[in-house]
């Protein structure tokens, strides 16, 4: 294949990526929102440096997933997350009840900003790894196996009861722990607010392991990216195959849970208001 040829398929690619992502939203409500970003190299100024792709994916009014769009920042930080998000909202999305993600500085203010009511859900998987840093090597598994019971509950009002009690019995042996689990509860827990049935799919952002991994294997093969648009073309195309196989697959959630999460979120039981109120 002649390099003309070459150049004529990458812009022709380029194209139909740059249509994917930048396509209109119309105003569809999206009840839930996942951000997430990865980490790639690139060639600038003559240096090979780091960049981060941001994208993020949306579960629509119909129960079925979409990738609603991405970008190449310089770091992954409030600024690059603002304009982001702020780009999502400017091509039409609404409706934003709940948004799962990391705990990158300044993310959660670009949330608030920009999606005015919705809620912030911490990932716990990620909460996690950053909870055993507070205690011994040791005694990690016996610290996230009681972690985990938190999640394990049949309810709203039982899963912050056992939060605070987890809360309590790590305060002896690890008050470090035990300071970060109390402080990040209220994030830790917003997906208590929402159906039932769709608790383990906002919990975390495991939702995305999967496509992560497909495009940390696409991007692996190819190692340092002769510029940003490269990326661009390389990862939306990986996005834009996904979502295509998103549109023909099982629901994701069911649009009848779907309309439940998207009206007001689910009054909390009397139980969790009192928890709140005595911590």
């Amino acid at each position: 294949m002649s390099k003309s040829q070459v150049s004529r398929l990458a812009k022709s690619l380029g194209q139909i990526v740059e249509d994917f992502r930048t396509r209109p939203l119309d105003g569809a409500a999206y009840a839930y929102v996942t951000l997430d970003a990865l980490v790639v190299k690139c060639r600038e100024g003559g240096r090979t440096v780091n960049v981060c792709v941001v994208h993020a994916v949306g579960v629509n009014r119909d129960g079925f997933r979409e990738s609603l769009g991405l970008d190449v920042v310089t770091a992954e930080d409030g600024a690059a997350w603002l304009a982001f998000v702020h780009g999502l909202v400017a091509r039409g999305l609404a409706g934003v009840k709940l948004v799962s993600s990391d705990a990158h500085p300044g993310l959660v203010d670009a949330i608030a900003a920009t999606l005015p009511g919705a809620a912030w859900q911490r990932c716990c998987t990620l909460f996690m790894r950053n909870l055993l840093t507070r205690v011994p090597k040791s005694a990690q598994s016996f610290v996230a196996t009681m972690v985990r019971t938190i999640f394990a509950q049949p309810d709203a009002a039982t899963v912050h009861e056992q939060h605070a009690r987890i809360v309590d019995q790590l305060q002896t042996r690890f008050p470090e722990a035990a300071a970060l689990l109390d402080e990040a509860g209220p994030d830790l827990l917003a997906f208590t607010s929402f159906p039932k049935e769709h608790w383990r799919q906002l919990w975390s952002n495991n939702s995305l392991e999967r496509l992560n991994k497909e495009i940390r294997r696409r991007t692996d093969v190819v190692g340092i990216f002769p510029d940003r648009a490269s990326i661009v073309r390389l990862v939306g195309a990986v996005l834009a195959e996904q979502n295509d196989e998103w549109a023909v697959a099982r629901r994701y959630m069911s649009a009848e849970s779907i309309a439940k999460a998207l009206a007001d979120p689910i009054d909390e039981p009397e139980e969790v208001i009192a928890i709140a109120a005595a911590a």
